[in-house]
């Protein structure tokens, strides 16, 4: 039954995927914790980041399969949202590929117990516009819809694990200098792809079918 879901969950996957590796508040936060608290605590707070997106991920299916029981083309219009909002990433990430800004490290944070950490992370993510509509970009897509508990559950799992490998990869790697000085000097290239493929998200998103 799963096997039947696989295709819808890799288009979301694939959003995911981009989504959560981009660099935006988050990252920049876990460079800061990282620089101050070390590896331990960016991971803690990594975990944070992914439980935000759990949350997130079960509101907006919720919100769009309400919708969907009164009136079934509240789905055309969330996927016309979401793409007209891939295409306005794409123009921010060609933007920055022409012109690269830096990525700072939050220096001023203060060393928090994990707890708070866990807590920050998962504060930060909920009330990220950033995420909340990339979330309804991936939610439109409808990968779940029509499954039952199961699905829903092996969905919101793979998500998980997804948005806290990326967090977590980027609290592993923006903790060494090599990796720092690479990433710069590739940034225009990094960005320039990125553009690319939320064009080619767009595109896909807004000819989908239920």
């Amino acid at each position: 039954m799963i096997a039947d879901f696989l295709p819808g969950f890799l288009a979301a996957y694939a959003i995911l995927l981009v989504a959560a590796s981009s660099p935006g508040p988050a990252v920049a936060m876990l460079l800061g914790i990282s620089a101050n608290q070390g590896r331990r605590a960016a991971l803690i707070a990594s975990l944070g980041i992914a439980c935000g997106s759990v949350v997130i991920n079960l509101a907006t299916m919720a919100g769009i399969g309400l919708m969907l029981e009164g009136a079934a083309w509240t789905l055309s219009v969330f996927r016309l949202v979401g793409a007209a909002y891939l295409l306005w990433l794409a123009w921010g990430a060609f933007r920055k590929a022409a012109h690269p800004p830096e990525i700072e490290a939050e220096t001023a944070l203060p060393r928090r117990p994990f707890h708070h950490l866990f807590l920050t992370g998962l504060g930060l993510q909920v009330t990220n516009p950033k995420a909340v509509l990339f979330w309804i970009a991936i939610a439109s897509l409808g990968a779940t819809h029509g499954g039952g508990p199961a699905v829903i559950a092996v969905f919101v799992a793979g998500a998980f694990a997804i948005s806290f490998g990326c967090h977590a990869a980027w609290a592993l790697l923006l903790s060494s200098r090599p990796f720092r000085a690479a990433y710069r000097a590739g940034r225009r290239w990094v960005e320039a792809g990125l553009g690319a493929f939320f064009v080619f998200a767009s595109v896909k998103l807004a000819v989908a079918r239920s």
